[in-house]
Parts: structure tokens; C-alpha cells; sequence
């Protein structure tokens, strides 16, 4: 909580919560690391995959692209140029979506592309026979409702196309079209950003507000069922289905569409609360597109600004009484674009080429967990508090080394103590039966009684450590101290 004034926080806020995840018992826990799966990147060079998109078809056939270095790329382990003969690709800001059996890739100015199991990758004219029309050189795509919808989301964006039936490249014939909403804007003058689809909806994000239109399955006859001023999309990669609900990133923060049972309205709620001030000069700040994820299984949404280095995880299990997501920040992580497989494995693009998000190292080399308390005063801010120890409570960190930190009265200079954490050998039951991990003889839980020094009115607790090869989640710090005269 960076808001919040640090004598007026709930002592379970941190100041500091960096390289950290809330863990599934509640806890501030490390985040996973990075584990490289492509041995040979040739085709990326020295950049960095900027969107990881899986293809899958109803034959069973699969295929992981990825896009960086101004080329289609394909493949884990080596990735392989895709980028058809005579195709030049002038970004790396594509939109990859699936719809019918193909993969269908836009990008603004570039004519799309389609790949099928059986063709590889193609333009759009090169598929169809026919001159591709220069409306569809766009960078936003949707699939739902058994149709393609594109918009280009540049300045002047007003107007939607949807394709035919089934069919992701006619946009001409059968029951395609098009709807014009310039008119439709509830603040005066917008243009489109992104689109979504949610219950029969058809939600289009302006960058300063929000058209809905029911009925998407027959876009002939939808309309407008609600609109929300003031409120808008600044990315259309931000926008991400988390199952009965739709994120998206706001000029405001961290925004969402909490629909209710009864009425048709769908209240808009702010979820990144506890950062504001900071989340916003960063949104405000950024020099290029945001990467996001939404993943079931690790239950976080995840926020990245490659250009800054800097990724926020907003924990999804439950909100805070201010009604914002818990939040945690990975501060220089090599997270860059993201996809979730079907398998469950979510990869991570970087200068790497694709990694795994497990272990517990950034494709080799530590990184820095970090903890620290808000000013802690005892209910007492008046009293001088005479700090005696400090007893963490830690699990996991196999033989890891531990920095505790604390300081009195927000001074920047922090007084520490280093300890090593016991090594542990877990004892796996049946493990020719279950996965190695799911039945153990427990983490390790270490407690340590630190003693303290100095004298102050307000404390500040810190905890560091640096995680390579383990695990490590901090269940409690127990602060003895004395109280003094009033000051």
C-alpha cells in the first residue's frame, strides 16, 4: 500500500512487496522465476518476443507462434521464421486471434495474415485470390459469436467490421457488415481502442468511454443496451476475460465490469487502489504497448511495461476492504508477453525467446525478494518503542540467506542481521503414483529470534532474500518490544 498514510496502515499492508506473489494459505510468498525453454533464438536476434500466440485446430494440430524481431516466429525450442517471402513487417505490435480452424494476425498498415494446418502462413490475398480491402489493415480482432470483428484503433476509429458466418476472411458477402458508432459515444468524440465480448455483448472501449451492444450473435439487429462515460481502455492488450469478468487497464488504473444478476448495468469498480498515485504515473508515463495475463491457475492478473522493466501481480482471491486487489511488484523481471497453454504451462516472452514460469530463478540467476512493514507504532505513535527482537517465521527457503532489516522514525539507513535457513530433504509419498510435490513430507519452517538494537517512536521491518533454487514464503515477524516515556 503506497497510498495510505504509513502510520494510519493496517499492520497486514507492506510497504515494500517486490519479486512476491500472496501464496494459496494467504501468505507473501516469492514468485516463481523464469525457466529458459528456447535453446536457439537465431531469427529474434537481439530483440524480444512481444506476443506468444498458441494455435490449435479441431484436427488436434498445434503450433506456438511468437513475434519479435519484425518476423513471425514459430516454435519453442528453435524458433523458425514464418514470415512469408516478400512480406515485410514493419512492428511488432500484432493482434493474434483463432477462429474456424486458422489463426488469423493484424497489425496496423500491414495486410493481415492467416495461418492454416495445411497452408502456412499466408496474406489474406495470397488466400482468397482477391485485393485485400485496406479497412481490414487494422490492429484490433475479435472472434466470438462465429464471426471475425476487426477496427483499427488510430485516431479517427469509428467503424466495426464483422465477417461472414464462419467464414474469417469475407467481409463482403453473406451476413457480414459494419456499424459506424461516432454517434454512439456517451462523452462526446472517441475512437475505439478495443473490443470484447461477454454474455451476448458486444463491449467496445473508447479511450475515454464505453459502448454496449446486446444481441452480438445477431449483429444485424444488436443494440446499444449501455454505455459508460468517463471510463475508458488505454491498451487493447490489457483487456482480459478472468471468467465471469472482464479487466482492463483505465488513464485510472486497474478497472473491471462487475456485472449483477438483476439488472442489466454493469458497475465499473477500481482495482488497483492501494498504488494509485503510482500506477497512474506509470500508465501515464509508458513508452510502448502494456503485456497482460490472466491466469486460472495462479489465480493473479499481470501487468507489464516492457519498456520500463517493471511488472505488477494483482492478486485475484479476495479484495481488500477498500474493495482494490491485493498487488505485488516485479521490479527488473524479464516478463515481457505472455500466453497460457492448453496444457497449463504459462510461457513468458523476453530476450531469451520463451520461458517457462516455474523453479525459482530467472533463467538461472537469482533474483531479490523483498518485504517491508509499514511504520509500525504499537497504537501508540507518541511513545518511544525500544526494539528487543525480531522472530520471523519462514518456510521454505531451503538454505537460503536471509537479510532482516529494521529501522526507527523513516530513516533510509537500516540496521541488519543475516542468518542462513537449515537445509531440507522433503520425503515424497508415492511417487510412481501422484507428481512429485504433491505429497511431501512438508516444507521446511524456520524460526529465528534476532536481537535488535536502538530506540525510536516508529519501526519499520524488513525482510530480503535472494531466491535461487527454492522456495520461500514469510508466514509471520513477531516484533518484541519495550515501551517507553511519551516524547
Amino acid at each position: 500500500n503506497t497510498e495510505d498514510s504509513p502510520l494510519a496502515q493496517d499492520p497486514s499492508y507492506a510497504d515494500i512487496a517486490d519479486n512476491a506473489v500472496i501464496d494459496k494459505r494467504g501468505r507473501i510468498a516469492a514468485r516463481k522465476g523464469l525457466e529458459t525453454l528456447t535453446s536457439d533464438k537465431y531469427w529474434l536476434g537481439t530483440d524480444y518476443v512481444h506476443l506468444i500466440h498458441e494455435f490449435f485446430d479441431e484436427s488436434g494440430n498445434e503450433k506456438i507462434f511468437s513475434f519479435g524481431n519484425n518476423k513471425i516466429l514459430s516454435g519453442v525450442h528453435t524458433l523458425a521464421d514464418e514470415t512469408p517471402s516478400s512480406y515485410t513487417v514493419s512492428a511488432n505490435d500484432w493482434r493474434a486471434v483463432n477462429f474456424n480452424n486458422a489463426a488469423y494476425f493484424f497489425q496496423r498498415n500491414q495486410e493481415p495474415l492467416i495461418y492454416t494446418h495445411a497452408g502456412g502462413v499466408q496474406t489474406f490475398s495470397a488466400y482468397t485470390g482477391s485485393a485485400t480491402p485496406t479497412y481490414l489493415w487494422c490492429n484490433e480482432a475479435l472472434a466470438a459469436y462465429g464471426r471475425l470483428w476487426v477496427v483499427d484503433s488510430s485516431v479517427d476509429a469509428q467503424v466495426i467490421y464483422w465477417s461472414d458466418l464462419l467464414s474469417g476472411t469475407d467481409f463482403s458477402g453473406g451476413s457480414s457488415g459494419s456499424i459506424d458508432i461516432s454517434k454512439a459515444w456517451p462523452d462526446g468524440a472517441d475512437s475505439v481502442v478495443g473490443i470484447a465480448a461477454h454474455n451476448n455483448l458486444l463491449i467496445i472501449f473508447g479511450k475515454h468511454s464505453i459502448v454496449v451492444y446486446q444481441g452480438a450473435d445477431s449483429p444485424a439487429t444488436m443494440a446499444i443496451t449501455d454505455t459508460v462515460p468517463g471510463v475508458g481502455c488505454i491498451d487493447r492488450n490489457s483487456i482480459q476475460h478472468i471468467g465471469t469478468d472482464i479487466l482492463f487497464l483505465d488513464d485510472s488504473g486497474l478497472k473491471s465490469f462487475g456485472r449483477t444478476i438483476q439488472e442489466k448495468s454493469m458497475p465499473i469498480s477500481d482495482l488497483s487502489g492501494n498504488i494509485k498515485t503510482e500506477f497512474i504515473d506509470i500508465i501515464k508515463n509508458r513508452t510502448g504497448p502494456v503485456a497482460t495475463i490472466y491466469s486460472a491457475d495462479n489465480t493473479f492478473y499481470l501487468v507489464s511495461f516492457p519498456a520500463n522493466n517493471l511488472t505488477y501481480c494483482f492478486d485475484l482471491k479476495g479484495r481488500t476492504e477498500n474493495g482494490s486487489y491485493r498487488v505485488t511488484r516485479w521490479p527488473s523481471s524479464a516478463f515481457f508477453s505472455f500466453e497460457t497453454l492448453r496444457n497449463g504451462v504459462m510461457v513468458v516472452g523476453n530476450s531469451y525467446g520463451l520461458s517457462s514460469y516455474s523453479g525459482y530463478s530467472d533463467n538461472g540467476s537469482a533474483y531479490r525478494f523483498k518485504y517491508y512493514s509499514p511504520g509500525l507504532t504499537f497504537g501508540d505513535p507518541s511513545r518511544l518503542k525500544m526494539l528487543k527482537k525480531l522472530r520471523p517465521t519462514l518456510v521454505g527457503a531451503n538454505s537460503a540467506t536471509v537479510f532482516l532489516k529494521w529501522s526507527y522514525d523513516f530513516e533510509t539507513f537500516y540496521k541488519s542481521q543475516e542468518f542462513t535457513v537449515g537445509a531440507q530433504t522433503p520425503a515424497y509419498y508415492n511417487v510412481s503414483e501422484y507428481t512429485v510435490g504433491e505429497f511431501t513430507g512438508g516444507e521446511l519452517t524456520s524460526r529465528r529470534s534476532i536481537n535488535t538494537t536502538g530506540d525510536g517512536t516508529v519501526i519499520t521491518i524488513g525482510l530480503e532474500s535472494d531466491i535461487n533454487g527454492s522456495a520461500l514464503s514469510l508466514q509471520e515477524i513477531n516484533v518484541l518490544a519495550l515501551m517507553g516515556k511519551i516524547l
